[in-house]
């Protein structure tokens, strides 16, 4: 990743940010708090129309190992 491409993902995380203030705060909560194996992540989106799709998925040591390595990118 470019240098320019950096600073846009920076741009675009800091305008998400603002626009959902509590969601890093969340984000900060559950990275201090760690998160082990067989932890459970359930999302769930919801449409104007009111449908909903959900998904839930219970962590392996691999999807931390994912976690930790975008984590680093983020430091």
């Amino acid at each position: 990743m470019d240098i320019s491409s950096l600073l846009t993902l920076k741009n675009a995380w800091s305008t998400f940010c603002r626009n959902h203030p509590r969601f890093p705060d969340f984000l900060r909560d559950v990275k201090r708090r760690g998160i082990p194996a067989g932890t459970e992540i359930t999302i769930a989106v919801t449409y104007p129309d009111g449908e909903t799709l959900k998904a839930g998925l219970k962590l392996t040591e691999s999807d931390l190992e994912l976690l930790r390595t975008l984590g680093k990118l983020s430091d």
